[in-house]
């Protein structure tokens, strides 16, 4: 089957992650995949799959997300059996798309928490299907955007970075106490400043971390922050890792504070590594597993928190029950989900599992 999949560029998201394993897959289960991008670059760039065919559509990088140079006779020339929207701009175009391939099934997806601006909207009413990544986008789609559920498919994420070491590797910082790893995007909906307001409401008087994976617009406010809080030495800003799993290994706690989530593959990969969780309640984020309090409560959050941190029989009870609630997001399930609702779609037979 040649399948072609939409992104506006390849930063450090958990879309674009997405987007990469899953044209790996698709690739190497025998598909001819395209992969094209709005921008040229961007840090995961280096990451593409082997097979897998990559054209950007902008001849050089003109930072603007949404500028789809020559989109429409790309598509022509790629004459795709199914077309997947992966991100916000791209699903902003899946309606001319599908206007532009009538005989085509343009499958758009619902990835995100945040609200979602009216071209987006508009795709979702004129594209073939739509892929909701949790259940609860699920929800919102038929509740808020009035989506009938017969065009609506939930497939969970997968896991992105697996464990492949028992050892722990040397390029992680070292562990003075329990470390605790927030691994996401510095924007302000995913909320690591407040995650450093609540640690500086930890007892000073033991031993912990707080280890921050990514970067982004928002970093600077939150080292700002760590340090007007006292809690600079405690606070370990890592920037952008290629692949974390060495952090997942080195740790002892996965936490989040995003505002908006729709199910975040840092949860999934972390409960994958044998770390329990603790996140505020956003989107499909009670679906991924581990522990979660309502938005906001800062109390609930470090109360919790201080018992992970501090009572390792319970941290080890909270990871076992995690990292077995985690076989459920595979590589193989994905796919398998997947292709066969392209197979449904384009009327193809579905392949048997092998």
């Amino acid at each position: 089957m040649r399948i072609l999949i939409l992104q506006d560029f390849l930063r450090n998201g958990g879309t674009e992650r997405q987007t990469l394993l899953l044209a790996g897959d698709f690739a190497n289960a025998g598909h001819t995949v395209s992969l094209l991008t709005f921008r040229p670059g961007g840090c995961l760039a280096r990451s593409l799959p082997r097979r897998v065919h990559h054209h950007p559509l902008q001849p050089f990088d003109t930072g603007l997300d949404w500028l789809a140079l020559g989109l429409r006779r790309a598509l022509l020339r790629a004459a795709p059996a199914i077309v997947l929207c992966m991100g916000r701009m791209a699903n902003c175009h899946g309606w001319r798309i599908q206007r532009w391939l009538p005989g085509t099934p343009v499958i758009s997806t619902m990835r995100t928490g945040k609200s979602l601006p009216w071209l987006y909207r508009k795709t979702l009413r004129e594209t073939r299907h739509t892929i909701a990544n949790s259940h609860e986008a699920a929800r919102t789609l038929k509740t808020q955007y009035g989506i009938p559920q017969g065009k609506i498919s939930v497939i969970h994420n997968a896991v992105v970075f697996a464990p492949t070491s028992p050892h722990t590797p040397t390029n992680t910082p070292r562990p003075n106490g329990p470390a605790m790893l927030c691994t996401a995007m510095f924007r302000p909906e995913k909320n690591q400043r407040e995650l450093i307001e609540i640690a500086a409401q930890l007892p000073r008087d033991k031993a912990w971390q707080l280890w921050l994976v990514g970067d982004g617009p928002a970093r600077p406010a939150c080292e700002h922050l760590a340090r007007e809080s006292g809690i600079a030495g405690r606070v370990v800003f890592l920037g952008f890792q290629e692949d974390p799993g060495a952090f997942y290994l080195a740790a002892d706690l996965a936490v989040l504070a995003s505002r908006y989530e729709s199910l975040p593959n840092f949860l999934i990969e972390a409960h994958t590594h044998g770390l329990p969780s603790l996140a505020y309640a956003a989107g499909g984020v009670a679906e991924c597993g581990g522990m979660v309090v309502p938005q906001g409560d800062q109390k609930a959050f470090r109360q919790l928190l201080e018992r992970l941190l501090f009572d390792p029989a319970y941290r080890a009870e909270c990871a076992a029950s995690a990292k077995a609630g985690a076989q459920q997001f595979s590589r193989e399930r994905q796919l398998e989900d997947y292709t066969r609702l392209f197979a449904r779609l384009t009327g193809a037979q579905s392949p048997k599992p092998g």
